[in-house]
C-alpha cells in the first residue's frame, strides 16, 4: 500500500555511534585518505582532539535516513548539505527530517544530523535538503 506525504511528517530518527573503523572504511571507499580522518597526530595539529568524521561520510548517514522512509533509492532525486561541526569517534549521530512541502509528485524534506556532546546539541548538518519523486510507501494499517 503506498500513500502520499503530508508537510510536517517526520522522518523515524536514524541513530548510528560512528567508529574508527568506520572512517577508515570509509576513507579506502572513498578514497578520500586524508590524514585528518585517519591519523591522530596529524589532526592534533590541525586543531582537532583526534580524527574526525569524513562529511560525506555524515551525509551519507543523512541520506540513508532518507532511503529509509522513502523505501526506494531511485525515488532520491537530490540531497544537499551544510557541514557545520566535526564528528568524532565515539559520536553517536542521530539523521531525522521532517517534510517541508509536497507538490504533486515531488517531495521536499528538511534534513539534519544532530548529536549530544558535554550536554549541549551539536548540529554536524543544520539545514539538509532533499528531494524525494514517486509515493512514499506506507505500511498498511492492522
Amino acid at each position: 500500500m503506498s500513500g502520499s506525504a503530508r508537510v510536517g511528517e517526520e522522518l523515524p530518527p536514524l541513530r548510528r555511534v560512528v567508529t574508527r573503523e568506520d572512517l577508515i572504511a570509509y576513507a579506502e571507499a572513498s578514497g578520500d585518505r586524508n590524514p585528518l580522518h585517519t591519523d591522530d597526530a596529524f589532526a592534533r595539529s590541525v586543531g582537532f582532539p583526534s580524527v574526525i568524521a569524513h562529511g560525506m561520510f555524515t551525509m551519507g548517514h543523512m541520506t540513508t535516513c532518507v532511503v529509509g522512509w522513502a523505501g526506494d533509492p531511485a525515488s532520491i532525486a537530490s540531497v544537499s548539505a551544510a557541514f557545520r561541526a566535526p564528528v568524532y569517534p565515539g559520536d553517536e549521530i542521530v539523521a531525522g527530517g521532517r517534510v517541508r512541502a509536497v507538490e504533486g509528485d515531488e517531495i521536499t524534506l528538511e534534513l539534519w544530523v544532530r548529536l549530544d556532546r558535554d550536554g549541549s546539541t551539536e548540529w554536524p548538518i543544520k539545514r539538509g535538503e532533499a528531494v524525494v519523486r514517486g509515493p512514499v510507501p506506507r505500511p498498511q494499517a492492522d
